[in-house]
């Protein structure tokens, strides 16, 4: 009784994680260069299972009556561009991400990746991802004067006067590195010291923002699956509490 308790849970719970991460696919499938997740479940514990019925007891193989979650991967494959017209937007043809620093109450700025280009100037003249934080070049925050500006393919951006401001950073994590997933598309690692500059392996295009990798008729699909699969082990659920109640009363009977 107490297995099919276990295992109604846990695909209860393995469903509402996977309801949490393919939700969040969808709100995010119009956010600029977001990349989908997915939950990849395995087993708890493989278990010896034995056939009960009478005196004949022979093993009958391994199984385990618990499923849990083993991972979330994200898709980091380079995606389509997406012609806005808007000389703020900036799309990488390639690999490697936009470094973001974003200042965190009053300690040190932190510094995310990302694949969203959809950048603005603040009062100061930052470029900046909105309601994030400022694009990092290699000489730091980059500043401009005015709108008027043009970035070439290699990540250099002029001024209007045609003079160099800076070179947009475009940098890649160390190969191993553990990429940890934050909201609305963006990324961090541990070590983001250690992250390489790849700006001479990918072209940026300005004008133009890469567009999300989430297919919203695969997620649509994805989500009833899931919460029809969550549906089923709660009625189960219910079942085996509802049979041991019952055999609770009538033992009590006896």
């Amino acid at each position: 009784m107490l297995r099919g308790f276990y295992t109604s849970a846990s695909g209860i719970m393995m469903q509402e994680r996977a309801l949490d991460v393919l939700t969040n696919n969808m709100v995010n499938a119009r956010t600029p260069g977001f990349r989908a997740s997915r939950v990849v479940n395995t087993t708890f514990e493989q278990e010896f299972l034995t056939r009960m019925e009478k005196y004949n007891t022979a093993g009958i193989g391994k199984g385990a009556p618990i499923s849990v979650v083993s991972d979330v991967p994200t898709s980091f494959d380079p995606n389509s561009l997406e012609e806005t017209g808007r000389p703020f937007d900036l799309g990488i043809n390639g690999i490697g991400f936009f470094n973001i620093q974003v200042q965190q109450g009053e300690g040190d700025p932190q510094t995310y990746l990302t694949r969203s280009g959809n950048f603005d100037l603040d009062p100061e003249g930052y470029l900046v991802l909105r309601g994030k934080g400022q694009v990092m070049g290699e000489k730091g925050p980059i500043q401009l004067t005015s709108s008027n500006f043009r970035v070439e393919e290699n990540g250099e951006i002029y001024d209007e006067d045609n003079k160099l401001v800076d070179t947009i950073l475009i940098t890649v994590p160390t190969e191993g590195a553990e990429i940890e997933v934050n909201e609305n598309g963006m990324y961090s690692v541990e070590n983001m010291e250690l992250n390489q500059q790849v700006n001479d392996q990918t072209l940026l295009v300005q004008g133009w923002v890469e567009r999300s990798n989430v297919d919203l008729n695969r997620e649509y699909t994805l989500v009833m699956e899931a919460q029809r699969t969550l549906q089923a082990c709660s009625t189960a659920l219910q079942i085996l509490d509802k049979i041991n109640q019952k055999a609770a009363q009538q033992i009590a009977e006896l």
